[in-house]
Order: C-alpha cells, then structure tokens, then sequence
C-alpha cells in the first residue's frame, strides 16, 4: 500500500530544496534530482563536465539550504592528507598521540564536495577510498564514523588509470554538467544576474539534517519486490551489453531505486523507479546505449501511481526535432533580411545541434540529420 504524501513531510521538505536549485539554476534539473536521490540513498555522485558550468554553485547552494556543515576543496596533484582531514593535534602529539584535528575538515561534514577529485594522489587516495566506501575516516590507529550524507566529486575529465578508476567506481551516480542549450541563454543571464546581486529568485527552503537522515532511515522500509524481476532483466541486459555492473553495484543500485520511491512519497517502488540506472555508465560511450536500454523498461511501466518526474524525460536527442529544428535554421540563414546577430544565434544553435546529433543511435538517423547540418556549416563557412 502506498503512503500517502502527507505522511512524508521529510520528502516534501527535500523536495523544495530540489526545487529551490532547479529554479536558481538553468537548465541543471537533472543534477538537482541526483542530488536528491544520492541524499537519500546517502551515495556518491560524480559530477563531469568544463569549467563554468555551475558545478560547484550548485552545490554549495543545496549546502546553504542545509543546516549543516560542508566541506569544499579543490584538489591537485600536490594535495596533502592534512588539507583535506586536518593537521595532527601538537598538544596530543607532545603527550605521544597521534590525533587529527578535524575542526572544520572534511571528517566533521555532513556534506562534502571535491572538485577535481580525479587529480587525487597516492598519499590521500588509500585514505580517500575507504571515505567515498564506508563513510569511515581511518590514520594510524585512529579511526571514526563520518557524519557525512552524501559526497559528491567533480572533474572535467574521466579516470585513465586503475588507482584513479578505483575512485571513480565509488561513484555510484555519474552525470554530465554541460553548458546550457544556446535557446535558455537569457534565462540563464537572467539566474545569473540575480545570483551576482544577490536577489535569488525564489525564497531558499531550509533542509534539516533530520529530515534527510530519517528518508535514508526509511529506505529499508520501500518494497522492491514488485520491481525485482524488472531489476534483474536490467541488469542482465546491460551486462550483456557490455556494461560491467558488478555484484557489489548491483546491491547498491536498490537504494537508489528506494529512494526514488520515497521522494515520490511511496513505500512501494515501480519499474519506472528503475530510470536511476541511466546513470551509472563508466564512459561517455556507454551513456547512449545504458539510457536506451533502461528507457524501453521505464516505459513499459503504465501504473497510475505517483512516477518520479526524471522517469519520463530522456537525454535521447529526437531525430525528427533536430532535423526540422536545422531546416528551419537554413530557411533563417538563406533569408536575406536575416541580421547579423540573429546569424550569430543560429551559429551558436547550429554548434549545439550537431553535438547533439552525434548522440543519435542509429546510424541511418544520424546520417540523415547530420547531412543538412553539414550543408548548413558549409554555407556559413562560404559566407565568412
């Protein structure tokens, strides 16, 4: 039996916070309900994406909107164990103990942000690991249980290395944090200029850290069972693939499922619940063929209940749009009333579009856009 929403203040109480950062920042949805999902499930989440787009806003906003304390660091090849866990205690270490003063390091937050994690070195990746793994802080003989609710990691490329990889998979939720669409440009000047004046546009909500540690309390208490078949076929498909998920993943990737029910107010998880799975690919090639194979299970599911909004949208470009959307471009470009300006906007819409194009699985459609965006692009070039 589902619970009712009025049951779940808790959810509701996260569910503005997510609004909150998808009404400040432009076309960054995706990331918010991420966010919300790994709050929940209390699980990593790996932002990739250039520098400028709102990575780390993001997520010193949903920090102001927590009651709690953050830790924010920029990591480099040179970074040192004690910048990022704090320096021995000198008044312990002249009595012979060997104790960490955590004051305001990352042991003490309940949310933590590193950017450019995958610059980590060996001496804090070791230390690092069992952080991102167990939520455990561990120097010498010391050890301790970390407060922390979710830690997310961010950087511009992907792991090429096995130490670095190993980082990376303790990543559960991966996802990509572009530029906006050239068409949400103005409303993105507009955010923007509001942030720089400090005149947000919408009232920040308050999230307690109660709140969020009674839904990750509560994931035990979701009934994955009517979506368990559903659960091991995705799986089995996405191995088959080539997608490795390992045993370990696999276990995890429930929490999420949970706590996507629960954000919905539900005690009861749906296939459609299941849309969490489009994230946790390993490299951008894997991205296109995880989100069309967990997709076509997504939407076999046609309950009436209550479906998490990101279950129904998808990051597949439509071939039909983006070919109409490029003749129209032609048809502005070939006009000879058409300003100089208005000819940058399609330029920069034109650029957008054949980034998007090459998303598209199949060939023959892919081929069949990209033909009058190469045409396109040839009368640009001829007209400079």
């Amino acid at each position: 039996m589902n619970t009712p929403p009025e049951q779940l203040p808790q959810a509701e109480e996260l569910n503005r916070a997510l609004q909150h950062l998808k009404d400040t920042f432009v076309g960054k949805d995706d990331i918010a309900d991420l966010m919300g999902i790994s709050l929940v499930a209390r699980e990593n989440l790996f932002l990739l994406g250039p520098p400028g787009t709102a990575k780390s806003a993001l997520v010193r906003e949903l920090a102001l909107t927590l009651n709690g304390r953050s830790f924010e660091y920029l990591l480099t090849r040179f970074t040192e164990p004690n910048e990022i866990f704090g320096p021995f205690d000198i008044r312990k270490l002249r009595e012979g103990e060997l104790v960490t003063n955590t004051d305001g390091m990352l042991p003490e937050a309940n949310l933590i942000f590193l950017d450019e994690l995958l610059n980590a070195n060996s001496a804090i990746l070791n230390s690092m690991l069992m952080v991102l793994n167990e939520r455990v802080f561990r120097r010498g003989r010391e050890r301790r249980d970390l407060p922390a609710l979710m830690i997310v990691g961010a950087s511009n490329h992907l792991p090429e290395d096995d130490a670095l990889r190993a980082l990376f998979d303790r990543f559960l939720l991966r996802v990509r944090c572009d530029y906006v669409d050239p068409q949400q440009m103005n409303e993105l000047l507009d955010a923007g200029w509001a942030i720089e004046q400090k005149q947000l546009r919408t009232v920040r909500p308050e999230l307690s850290i109660e709140s969020v540690l009674y839904l990750q309390q509560q994931l035990a208490s979701v009934n994955l069972q009517p979506v368990r078949n559903a659960f091991v076929q995705l799986i089995s498909q996405l191995r088959n693939a080539g997608v490795p998920v390992s045993d370990r993943r696999a276990v995890k990737l429930q929490r999420l499922i949970a706590a996507s029910a629960l954000l919905c107010h539900r005690r009861t998880a749906l296939v459609s619940d299941l849309w969490v799975m489009r994230y946790i690919w390993d490299t951008n090639e894997q991205r296109e063929l995880i989100e069309g194979i967990v997709n076509a299970v997504v939407e076999s599911d046609h309950s009436e209940a209550a479906h998490h909004p990101r279950a129904r949208y998808s990051e597949r470009p439509d071939p039909d749009a983006l070919y109409a959307e490029v003749v129209q471009l032609s048809e502005q470009w070939n006009n000879p009333d058409t300003s100089f300006s208005e000819r940058a906007v399609i330029k920069d819409r034109l650029r957008f579009l054949n980034g998007r194009t090459a998303w598209i699985a199949n060939e023959v459609q892919r081929n069949y856009v990209q033909q009058p965006v190469d045409e396109l692009w040839q009368k640009i070039i001829q007209s400079n």
